[in-house]
């Protein structure tokens, strides 16, 4: 019987796992597919605090794994099969059930990316689904970003603060996005939109960074080449959330819904980081998430003896 078991270990997952640790409850932290998260994907984290100089994703993540391990945190490599609620919680872990008086979900989102072969090489080199990440690695170039809803808009907008000019790829022949963000992205003279268009390539340089994508025109099925640095692909996230849709709350996405604070509609059951959060999507409010959700789990299992 475990006092928490937590599921994740991204910024959320971890700092979890630091907080449960420290109040002696022995957390035991599963690692899944992708151990340490999108962190793991990124080569330069520069808007985490306390890095004035930035840091590579991977070692801010080994980092916190290490400082979890310090206070007593146990890891194990597993994936989440199934999910049965109760007195105490069960999980299917790769074929055997564990059972657990309290959990943190801190299982993140993963980021749709285009299935283009050999996409998943370029990931942190010039091929990112996060502007607000990687934006300003890219002044004075040329990027792009693919999609047409709002999202693709926002990061769009975004990206005209650093880049020289802002390629807006959409495979329709206009934006699904809400009017205003759409009319905000269309009227910025640096954002430049190529409707009906898909990305069919990734042109690297030397060194196996993008350089520029190969583009089919979908209504006439002319091809071209256009010289980029950076592709930012948005269009959308798929929450890691397949075990535990049939019991937890969800939205229409498949985000796990917080009712207060990290709390899902289930007692015992806490949410943390990208799992719940489709607005900010950031490292240090997965962090701060975990936290919260440490602490909520703490006070209920304290209340629950």
């Amino acid at each position: 019987m475990e006092n928490v078991i937590i599921v994740g270990t991204g910024c959320a997952g971890l700092t979890a796992a630091i907080y449960t640790a420290r109040a002696n409850l022995s957390p035991l932290v599963l690692e899944g597919r992708l151990p340490g998260g999108q962190l793991t994907t990124t080569t330069a984290v520069e808007n985490f605090p306390g890095f004035p100089e930035g840091i590579d994703g991977p070692d801010l993540i080994q980092r916190m794994h290490a400082q979890a391990e310090k206070f007593g945190a146990r890891f194990q490599f597993g994936t989440v099969e199934a999910f049965e609620p109760g007195t105490p919680h069960r999980l299917k872990i790769d074929g055997n059930w564990m059972e657990t008086k309290s959990l943190i979900i801190a299982s993140g989102a993963s980021p749709r990316y285009l299935g283009i072969e050999g996409e998943k090489t370029l990931i942190g080199h010039g091929l990112t689904s996060c502007a607000t990440c990687d934006g300003a690695f890219y002044r004075n170039v040329p990027v792009c970003v693919v999609g047409g809803g709002d999202s693709a808009c926002e990061e769009a907008t975004f990206l005209t603060r650093f880049a020289s000019e802002v390629y807006l790829i959409h495979r329709r022949d206009s934006l699904r996005a809400s009017k205003i963000m759409a009319d905000r992205a269309l009227a910025n003279p640096k954002i430049k939109p190529l409707w009906n268009t898909v990305i069919t390539s990734y042109i690297t340089d030397t060194n196996g960074d993008v350089d520029g994508v190969r583009l089919k025109n979908l209504s006439d099925g002319t091809e071209s080449d256009l010289a980029l640095k950076c592709v930012f692909v948005a269009i959308g996230h798929e929450p890691n959330t397949a075990p535990f849709r049939a019991s937890l709350a969800t939205d229409e996405n498949g985000y796990l819904v917080q009712t207060t604070g990290t709390r899902t509609n289930i007692d015992g059951v806490f949410a943390a980081g990208d799992v719940a959060d489709h607005v900010y999507r950031q490292a240090i409010t997965a962090a701060g998430q975990g936290c919260a959700a440490a602490i909520e789990a703490e006070r209920w299992l304290a209340d629950s003896e």
